[in-house]
């Protein structure tokens, strides 16, 4: 239970709550060097227990109800990329140009999914844009893994040398990194506290964030997870995208469960955006730090147009110290910190089993989003949650390392994986026949399955999908 009281601890929880999780220890689920289960069933943990406590808080519940984290249904969540088929067609998880190169002297890690990418890193190489990946490859292997490191992200593209845990320990971001926590949470405002309409306490599902509106400005996997999971408790997300930046439709497929998928382009539709966000309870965005500022997207410059509401940002290495504006990947990230080594081979670096540092991001970003909502309800202002993939790296490779063997909540080995089949589901949608990855969340009453599966990318018009129940609105009688 260690992981989850800290993780709880970070969120500023009630320290009595915890004892309300029990989990299934299973063998072999995401077997790991460092302690991945762990990190795992923690941030599930807690974001169900955050959803648990919101749910008690609008039913008037004397007691929040009772959590339980499955090692199972964690692990097969984690890896829902990996799970999902579409129409028996397996997704392509990592193009030919984002793979580990061996440079002059090291390693170097390349993420080049989206077009846009892959076209940065061969000009940053000096190679045209039909270049095959050998030729890639000698141009690395004839350069410093660091000189290529700086020469990708000078033109805007993405890799990242390998680095020793104790070379990244001493580098300048991680310094910046390890002293922030690892949930950064704050009030942006003195605003009323805000009336959340109550839910029938007999209603099943129990849906926690019913009624509640939140605008997701994410892409790829951290910022997605969190809000497929807010759709999953009753939420009505609205994704939005730039027209002229799609997502990778089997990535999007995946993270799209419980949403609905609009475009709105910032830099003409303003209006559209301001009519959104003048009743949306929630904004999160996964941009890079400052990317969204020149928008009026910034934490302040949303709650001043809309007081209280909760903004959640989530970033590869977090908006501070000398790498606070660049781009960065789950993948990127476990090379730079140090993960990569420690989960290779003498002769080759290596990965986590699951895009971890994503995943639990996501699941703690959403947990986040709860627990201000909690809060708010009490006490009024407008929040914020900010969270980056390299201070969770830092949770797993620090924190929660030094007290591995305390986070064990049943006998040692416990019940055996068996594989992820049991948490698999199957639904017809618009993209075809969708195998996937079913929500790791349970808590008594709880929802077992999203309410809608995805759709296609921008198949929606950018307008709320129906008017909410009582407006959520700030009560004059009771002041922060």
């Amino acid at each position: 239970m260690t992981g989850i009281k800290y993780a709880w601890s970070a969120l500023g929880g009630d320290p009595s709550l915890p004892a309300r999780v029990t989990t299934v220890t299973r063998t072999g689920t995401l077997p790991a060097h460092l302690p991945v289960r762990q990190l795992a069933r923690a941030c599930v943990g807690v974001c169900a227990l955050a959803a648990a406590e919101l749910g008690a808080r609008r039913t008037g519940a004397a007691e929040v109800p009772r959590v339980r984290v499955d090692d199972g249904a964690v692990a097969t969540a984690f890896t829902s990329e990996r799970h999902l088929l579409v129409d028996g067609r397996a997704p392509v998880q990592f193009a030919p140009l984002s793979r580990f190169w061996r440079a002059a002297g090291g390693w170097v890690r390349t993420h080049a999914n989206y077009p846009h990418h892959g076209a940065r890193l061969l000009s940053a190489l000096g190679l045209p844009e039909n270049a095959s990946p050998e030729e890639v490859a000698a141009r690395i292997a004839a350069r410093p893994a660091l000189e290529v490191e700086d020469a990708v992200y000078a033109v805007g593209g993405l890799a990242v040398a390998l680095r020793s845990p104790g070379e990244w320990a001493g580098h300048e971001q991680a310094v910046a990194v390890a002293a922030r926590p690892l949930v950064e949470r704050g009030r942006l405002d003195t605003a009323h506290a805000r009336v959340l309409p109550p839910l029938d306490a007999d209603a099943t599902p129990l849906l926690p964030a019913a009624g509640l509106r939140v605008l997701d400005l994410t892409r790829v996997l951290a910022g997605p997870v969190a809000t497929r999971t807010l759709g999953l408790l009753g939420a009505d997300v609205l994704r939005l995208d730039a027209p002229w930046l799609p997502e990778l439709p089997d990535q999007h497929a995946d993270t799209g469960f419980g949403k609905r998928s609009a475009t709105l382009d910032l830099t003409t539709d303003r209006a559209g955006f301001e009519e959104l966000l003048a009743s949306a309870d929630v904004v999160v965005t996964g941009y890079r730090p400052g990317a969204l500022d020149r928008f009026g997207l910034s934490p302040e410059a949303l709650a001043e147009r809309r007081p209280g509401l909760v903004v959640a940002q989530v970033s590869a290495w977090g908006a501070y110290g000398p790498w606070g504006g660049r781009r960065g990947f789950d993948s990127l990230v476990q090379v730079a910190t140090g993960i990569a080594e420690i989960e290779g081979e003498p002769d080759r670096p290596g990965a986590l089993p699951a895009q971890a540092l994503d995943h639990g991001t996501g699941y703690l970003l959403a947990a986040g989003v709860l627990r201000a909502l909690t809060e708010q309800s009490r006490d009024g202002g407008s929040r914020f949650v900010r969270l980056a993939l390299a201070r969770t790296a830092r949770w797993l490779m620090a924190e929660i390392e030094e007290e591995k063997a305390g986070m064990e909540s049943g006998p040692e080995g416990g019940e055996p994986y068996e594989g992820p089949d049991a948490w698999l589901a199957e639904t017809d949608s618009a993209l075809g026949r969708l195998r996937y990855a079913r929500p790791p969340l349970s808590f008594a009453g709880g929802p077992a399955d999203w309410a809608r599966p995805p759709v296609p990318w921008g198949a929606d018009t950018a307008r709320w999908a129906q008017p909410p129940g009582p407006e959520v609105r700030p009560d004059p009688a009771r002041r922060a």
